[in-house]
């Protein structure tokens, strides 16, 4: 079964459905582009910041190659290493440096020239198999600077440093003599400015020497030592600037890139985009709850215009259901829209349309039950009339004029009660003694084989009825259960009044009727070769064309005990019977 909705309900849903598309269709577009955006701030910030960390960090190399070539130039024009004045300026340029280490002097057989500060030698180790010392030979004028490593050339000396070193040629014993110049600078400083920046909680920064793709730095260097930690250092290598995205990982990392000039060192920042996401997050947070709030507005907006727009309808309807439960005097408001005026003046016009057509179709049918009235009152009269003058004539045939005077002087007296001056409503009293004078008149022509009394209260006398409603039934009593029994009969008529509504009873001690039979004549469909044959069903059809279908007659019998008619119409004065005696004028 399909399930009807309500106008209202269509066109709150329709508003509602349409403005969360458009919403939807828009918040799609903005996270989209909110998404792109932080992605690119994202970009930018992490680039930005190991641009800076690459400045620093290429200011603070500059500076400390600075002090090392004012040494380097400082030595090569003294005259000899082991001058005193040397000596002292070299101490005064270290003491400008809080993170110079060491300043040491060799020849080119690996010999130490110069020392400052004045530290023992491992007596173990030999300067010509150092990396830093072969490479400053095999290159020279160049400035190498190593990879971060404990320093190793002093007893008891642990500390982590940088070592740069330079070929040069200075003057030892008054003779021209290569050798090389190391310094080493505290890596503390280095790793300070690497570790200063933040890249969101879980980001960092290493640095990359891009040489031989060795991590020069790194804040977890030890979980990569172990295994534990891995760098997309390929992905590194590959990019001189810019940032690229890893996926090599669980998360997609964003790796930013930015080469230290003069070094061979790469700054490379590592963010995690989670994180650099945190912000478009928290704004599609806020997009999401003010959708659900806007959302909620237009439920409401929707409900009230729908309301709005309905509710002219809505009373159109309850105008409808008026007239369909029987107010044909309901007017439909005219209030609301074009269209909606336009229905509800098709309406009134319809309905003034169908209030005539149906008051004229009660006038015609009052008209049509007057008629049948009269065609059922002309049918009792002539045929109770041929029955008492053939009682009559077989009395006078018998020269029994006592009975024939009695017989003639009820039927008068019943005949000018029957003609009620052309009404159909009379008083009780009269139809009570037109019942008696027929029941008299039965009396005779069967020659006292029953005999008759009346329990009638008076209070109902003055009330009207139908008039010739006992006959009939008094007929029937004779006929169907008095004539037909070997004992004597006995017919009693009662009368009273029951909840509104006049109650009269015939009853008699007749041969009754069968269940089958009584169930017939209960439904109207009963026929019967004796009697007049419309008596009884007469009387029936008419109390209900003139009362209503409520009302009329009812039959309870049983055999050999008799048989209880009782007719039943609404309770009527005389004032309420001029009224509707006028009606069915």
């Amino acid at each position: 079964m399909i399930r009807r909705r309500s106008l209202q309900a269509i066109l709150s849903a329709a508003f509602a459905a349409f403005a969360v598309f458009m919403i939807a269709i828009v918040s799609l577009a903005l996270y989209g582009r909110f998404t792109e955006t932080a992605k690119e701030n994202a970009y930018r910030n992490s680039q930005q910041i190991i641009d800076q960390v690459s400045y620093n960090l290429e200011i603070y190399i500059q500076g400390i190659s600075d002090v090392f070539g004012m040494m380097h130039h400082a030595i090569g024009r003294s005259g000899g290493a082991e001058s005193p004045a040397l000596l002292e300026q070299l101490d005064a340029m270290m003491s400008t440096r809080a993170d110079i280490v060491s300043v040491a002097l060799f020849d080119d057989a690996g010999r130490l020239q110069l020392d400052l500060p004045n530290v023992d030698l491992k007596p173990s180790l030999r300067i010509t198999e150092e990396s830093w010392y072969r490479s400053a030979l095999d290159t020279p004028g160049h400035l190498k600077i190593s990879l971060p490593h404990v320093q190793n050339l002093y007893l008891r000396q642990y500390r982590w440093v940088v070592s740069l070193s330079k070929s040069i040629s200075f003057v030892k014993n008054g003779k021209p003599t290569n050798g090389v110049l190391l310094m080493d600078v505290n890596f503390n400083r280095i790793d300070e400015l690497s570790n200063r920046v933040s890249l969101g909680k879980k980001g960092y920064i290493y640095l990359l020497d891009e040489s031989a793709g060795n991590i020069v730095y790194h804040p977890q260097l030890q979980l990569i030592y172990a295994g534990l930690k891995q760098e997309n250092v390929e992905l590194a290598l590959r990019n001189t600037y810019g940032s690229a995205i890893d996926r090599t990982g669980e998360e997609e990392r964003l790796v930013s890139v930015q080469s230290i000039g003069n070094v061979g060192w790469k700054v490379v920042g590592v963010s995690y985009l989670s994180e650099a996401l945190t912000t478009s997050s928290a704004l599609n947070r806020s997009m999401v709850q003010l959708i659900a709030a806007v959302v909620i507005i237009i439920a409401l907006l929707s409900g009230l215009l729908s309301r709005r727009i309905s509710r002219p309808i809505k009373r159109l309807e309850a105008s409808m259901r008026s007239v369909e439960r029987g107010e044909f005097d309901t007017v439909a408001n005219e209030e609301g829209p074009l269209e909606i005026k336009s229905l509800a003046d098709r309406f009134n016009l319809m309905i003034r349309t169908i209030k005539g057509l149906m008051e004229q179709i009660v006038a015609e049918q009052e008209s049509k039950r007057k008629h049948e009235l009269e065609a059922l009152q002309a049918q009792i009269n002539p045929h109770f009339l041929y029955n008492t003058l053939n009682t009559v004539v077989r009395m006078v045939g018998k020269n029994k004029n006592e009975e024939v005077v009695t017989t003639i002087t009820s039927l008068s007296k019943l005949f000018r009660i029957s003609i009620g001056k052309g009404k159909s409503l009379i008083p009780i009293a009269d139809e009570l003694e037109h019942a008696r004078h027929y029941l008299i008149i039965q009396q005779v022509r069967f020659k006292n084989k029953f005999d008759f009394s009346f329990d009638v209260r008076e209070d109902i006398l003055t009330h009207l009825t139908l008039k010739l409603i006992l006959q009939p039934l008094i007929e029937n009593s004779i006929v169907h259960g008095i004539e037909p029994s070997i004992d004597k009969g006995h017919i009693a008529v009662s009368a009273k009044l029951e909840n509104g509504d006049i109650v009269m009873v015939v009853e008699d001690n007749g041969i009754g009727m069968t269940e089958e039979r009584l169930k017939l004549v209960n439904a109207g469909i009963a026929t019967s070769s004796k009697g007049s044959g419309v008596g009884v069903r007469n009387v029936q059809e008419r109390i209900r064309l003139y009362f209503g279908q409520a009302y009329g007659l009812s039959f309870e019998s049983e055999p050999e005990a008799g048989t209880k008619v009782t007719a039943r119409f609404p309770a009527i004065l005389e004032e309420q019977g001029q009224r509707k005696g006028e009606s069915h004028e």
